[in-house]
């Protein structure tokens, strides 16, 4: 494969790791998580900095106070030097948050950019350092007379989303 066609191959395997982040923390999925960093990763994900493994129990305690949780990812800029990358990606969080202690509820939308190092090891590319830059937010309370969905497919937050029997 001649250089340009393989550094556009990186840059396609970069962002699929990205979007398995992103779909593994909504269906929290932590083995997908997981996969998308090598074991000697540091996240720095403001509330929580440190290893990938307490990461992954962090993201385990916090993510159930939330009823759901959707990543949306935007403008994704990759630099790739060799078995090296460093890569920026836009992304909006929303957070539908659960009624706690009398609190209504609300969403919570975030506006972060995901600033990763990765390094490609074994052939595979994954995270070896993260830092996730918080931008904005804003938290906009939900009707509660809002149109009952009635018998649609919902989403959920674990293997039993309809989009696992998929295969994906």
């Amino acid at each position: 494969m001649d250089s340009k066609s393989q550094e556009q191959q990186d840059k396609a395997e970069i962002r699929e790791v990205h979007m398995r982040y992103c779909r593994g923390i909504d269906r929290m999925d932590f083995d997908l998580v997981r996969s998308c960093y090598h074991p000697d990763a540091i996240d720095r994900h403001g509330a929580y900095e440190g290893g990938v493994e307490g990461f992954i129990e962090w993201a385990g305690q916090v993510l159930p106070l939330f009823e759901t949780t959707m990543h949306f990812t935007g403008n994704q800029y990759v630099k790739v030097d060799g078995n090296v990358a460093f890569a920026e990606h836009y992304a909006q969080a929303f957070h539908r948050t659960k009624p706690l202690d009398g609190k209504p509820v609300a969403d919570w939308i975030v506006n972060v950019r995901y600033v990763d190092r990765l390094e490609k090891r074994s052939g595979e590319w994954r995270i070896v350092d993260r830092v996730v830059v918080y931008d904005s937010e804003r938290t906009i309370p939900v009707s509660s007379d809002a149109a009952p969905l009635g018998d649609w497919n919902y989403g959920r937050r674990d293997r039993d989303d309809p989009s696992y029997k998929y295969g994906l």
